[in-house]
């Protein structure tokens, strides 16, 4: 059953997502080479308590950590350790905080130094993939329209579309209804209506879309050991029209990137 969201309950989840938003704003200064993940979780967990919120993930499922941090050929749940990032790798990241009585939860897929071409491209690529399913999200539309967007424009490029794993409906609690796949038919599935949240989230792979889980029963991987890429926003129908309550702005500012390609689906700037 889809939980419909009022105005005022929508923006207790912006707030929510903008304390991950931070959090990951706070960790894009912190993720370099000969950092571990296990350093950054414990960055992370901190940070969101010093914002008021508690750390989403942790104990959630029985998780063990606040971060989820998926190295390399990692697609997502990868849990923190002591080994170093090292120049080339990609590390996503995903968060979530729970505030308010609701949950924020995103993630951004971080470079470490100059990583190959190929690997790169797949970042970008991945990245466009989720302003253009965001696109799909507004009244009338269902839940294939995103995922066909998608699929279409990853696949196009030659990468592996995840299918164990999808996004998913935001709330009081991190997981509720719709299923949001990353794959999918144009106008099949559950339609969309005013006041649902959403969490968008493209897990998109450099080979095959097939992948496994590492005996840890955490840490999901690529099947053929080509990287994996994963951002994920959280986003609200507001007035028929797709709205992101995340923002990469934080990262961004960190990083030193210029982008406006959040602007379209805001009613007014952000202000940091």
């Amino acid at each position: 059953m889809i939980i419909v969201k009022t105005k005022e309950e929508i923006e207790l989840m912006r707030q929510s997502a903008l304390v991950v938003s931070k959090t990951l704003g706070m960790l894009a200064k912190e993720v370099k080479a000969g950092v571990t993940t296990m350093e950054l979780d414990k960055l992370a967990e901190d940070f969101i308590r010093e914002q008021g919120a508690v750390p989403g993930f942790l104990g959630l499922y029985d998780c063990p950590s606040t971060l989820l941090c998926s190295v390399n050929e990692a697609v997502v749940h990868g849990l923190p350790t002591n080994i170093p990032l090292k120049e080339g790798d990609i590390v996503s990241i995903d968060c979530g905080a729970l505030m308010n009585g609701f949950y924020g939860d995103h993630a951004y897929t971080f470079e470490i130094g100059e990583v190959t071409p190929e690997t790169k491209k797949l970042v970008q690529v991945t990245k466009e993939s989720l302003y253009i399913g965001i696109e799909q999200l507004k009244v009338g539309n269902r839940v294939g329209d995103v995922g066909y967007a998608i699929q279409q424009y990853c696949e196009s490029h030659g990468y592996g579309v995840v299918r164990e794993l999808v996004g998913h409906g935001i709330g009081r609690k991190m997981h509720e209804d719709p299923e949001m796949p990353n794959y999918g038919r144009r106008g099949r599935g559950k339609k969309f209506i005013e006041g649902m949240v959403v969490a968008i989230e493209p897990m998109i792979n450099g080979g095959t879309h097939r992948v496994k889980q590492l005996k840890d029963g955490w840490t999901i991987v690529t099947l053929d050991g080509k990287p994996s890429v994963h951002f994920e926003h959280d986003i609200a129908i507001v007035d028929g029209k797709p709205e992101i309550l995340s923002t990469f702005a934080y990262v961004h500012e960190a990083l030193g990137i210029t982008s406006d390609e959040e602007d379209r689906f805001r009613k007014e700037a952000l202000v940091l």
